[in-house]
């Protein structure tokens, strides 16, 4: 295998980004030439051999026990989920690909959008493995103005982010989340390495986007399951809500995001508008196509 495998990639992206210092190390006063960690420092704190390491970095050593894989990745300062990567990456690197699996469902089922709509004034939405937008109720469409500009087929939370000329503007510290976004498409990319769907996007957003292209080459891997996000809507103004991310069963890997914010606060009043439509405002479409309205 050459120095351009994927492990080898992963590995050198996130060894240039841990400091000497970082992990307890004295730095001399000559000037470094390598960003970050050097092979025979990321070696030692892993209690390999450097040349057992460059071999595994150059793709030539590719079955390493776990337990090395969790050393190198203790050492690297890995993130939990960083971590089930690498072992993902080193099994790939072994030969041991993943089934093809196919690609992202894009049906939400009846009982699902009428979830939906019971969630309201709730903003809730269904996306699928590859984060395109599935079905939305009224608030959960409106949080992001402008996406019905776009045809059903490239509604997709990420894209919107990073391509949509109102996805920087939505979010009020948007370099954390897009750094964000990125981590967590990695995350999907690591679990569904495969997936045509996938890839494209991925391949679209490098193309088209120098900030995506930046953080997709650090390589950081982070699955969300919740937090909160600072917007500040061109509609109702700045609020910041809590969201969940939720699994839905028997669906390929479809997920449930819903937002909130505690009530009798500001950012609850301004969620709240997000489900109330003017006297002439049409009901928005909805995101698989069916009438938004039940409020409105």
């Amino acid at each position: 295998m050459s120095e351009g495998t994927e492990l080898g990639r992963f590995l050198r992206a996130r060894r240039g980004q841990i400091r000497p210092q970082d992990v307890g190390l004295r730095v001399g006063t000559g000037i470094r030439r390598t960003p970050g960690l050097r092979r025979e420092e990321l070696a030692t704190l892993a209690g390999v051999s450097v040349d057992y390491y460059t071999r595994l970095e150059r793709g030539r050593e590719t079955r390493p026990s776990p337990a090395v894989v969790t050393a190198i990745g203790e050492a690297l300062q890995l993130s939990a989920d960083a971590l089930q990567r690498l072992h993902e990456l080193v099994a790939l690197a072994a030969g041991q690909a993943p089934a093809p699996s196919p690609g992202p469902a894009r049906e939400v089922r009846e009982s699902v959008r009428g979830l939906l709509e019971t969630l309201r004034p709730v903003p809730a939405y269904v996306v699928n493995r590859a984060n395109d937008l599935l079905a939305a109720n009224r608030p959960g469409l409106r949080l992001f103005p402008g996406i019905t500009d776009w045809p059903r087929e490239r509604r997709n939370i990420t894209r919107y982010m990073f391509l949509h000329p109102m996805g920087r503007s939505l979010y009020r510290d948007w370099e954390e989340m897009a750094g964000h976004s990125a981590a967590h498409l990695r995350a999907m990319a690591g679990a569904d390495p495969d997936m045509p769907e996938l890839a494209q996007l991925v391949g679209e957003l490098v193309v088209k986007s120098p900030e995506f292209a930046r953080l997709w080459a650090r390589y950081d891997v982070r699955a969300r399951g919740g937090g909160h996000k600072h917007f500040q809507h061109p509609e109702v103004g700045s609020m910041c809500l809590n969201f969940e991310v939720m699994s839905i069963f028997r669906t390929d890997g479809q997920r449930l995001v819903t937002y909130q914010a505690p009530p009798g606060t500001p950012d609850h009043d301004a969620m709240l508008l997000l489900d109330m439509a003017s006297p002439t405002e049409a009901a928005p479409e909805a995101a698989d196509g069916e009438p938004g309205g039940r409020h409105g």
